[in-house]
């Protein structure tokens, strides 16, 4: 009887290798299906841990957290190449800003996320099963995306809590999900929040999943992601009125960055030889 199980186990696997091998949709929805998977189950793993060794919700939990999802990466065949994490050394709050691609995106995070550190994450993220358990023990701050009114009011107390508590806090000023190789235009929240209460804003870029994640082509191969923390982009002195040149400066830094972390030619090099 459990021969048999096994033999019928195996037939089963191998028919699902020769699907993957012969299917590009049917290898991308089983490896999103298990990226699915290993998120939900390893979620309800951790989060007994985290309350038994932190207590309940707080920024601490991030490191259990990022101690679990950083193996991810090797059950997909990714590699990170990481460049300039000694510029999360500054001293006291920050904002921390990143390009947004896709689902992928949360062991990007962890790869490099420092101690102390927050994210702003959409309010639905929190109803996510045990995804959403885990995010909210790891002290991840929900916002109304729908509402405006409600999301100032949420980014004024984030103000407030960086200062008080000295986190950094994570933000993806595109506001959604991009996996075009390229960054939509940011918006200004994440800037109006750092040059209100006075902290650097430090950008973080991560090479285009273009190349082995692209969903509308049912790609979903192994890759390396490149990943640069650039130099913190100081705000002491500045006004609300000095919001929109640095919301452009930083887009402007980071797109440069993206594209040459993508083996791309620079956008003003390639509107030049247009």
């Amino acid at each position: 009887m459990a021969l048999g199980w096994l033999l019928w186990g195996a037939a089963v696997l191998l028919l699902l290798h020769v699907l993957m091998e012969l299917s590009p949709a049917v290898n991308f929805v089983l490896r999103i299906g298990f990226y699915y998977l290993l998120f939900a189950v390893c979620s309800a793993l951790t989060a007994p841990v985290c309350l038994l060794v932190n207590g309940g919700r707080t920024v601490k939990n991030m490191r259990i957290i990022k101690t679990v999802v950083k193996t991810f990466k090797y059950f997909f065949g990714l590699r990170f190449e990481v460049k300039g994490l000694e510029n999360f050394e500054v001293e006291g709050p920050a904002i921390i800003v990143s390009n947004h691609q896709s689902i992928l995106d949360m062991m990007g995070l962890m790869e490099v996320l420092p101690d102390d550190c927050v994210q702003v994450g959409k309010k639905e993220l929190m109803y996510a099963g045990t995804v959403g358990l885990i995010i909210y023990l790891g002290g991840v701050i929900f916002i109304n995306r729908k509402s405006t009114t409600s999301a100032k009011m949420v980014m004024a107390e984030v103000a407030k809590t960086m200062t008080a508590d000295n986190v950094k806090v994570w933000v993806y000023p595109e506001g959604t999900r991009n996996c075009t190789g390229d960054l939509l235009p940011f918006k200004k929240g994440a800037f109006h929040l750092a040059v209100q209460a006075q902290v650097p804003v430090i950008p973080v870029v991560y090479s285009s999943f273009t190349t082995f994640y692209n969903p509308k082509k049912n790609l979903f191969t192994s890759g390396k992601i490149k990943v640069e923390v650039l130099p913190p982009i100081e705000t002491k002195g500045l006004t609300s009125d000095d919001v929109s040149d640095l919301t452009d400066r930083c887009y402007r830094t980071m797109r440069e960055t993206l594209f040459r972390l993508s083996g791309r030619p620079s956008p003003s090099q390639a509107k030049d030889s247009s």
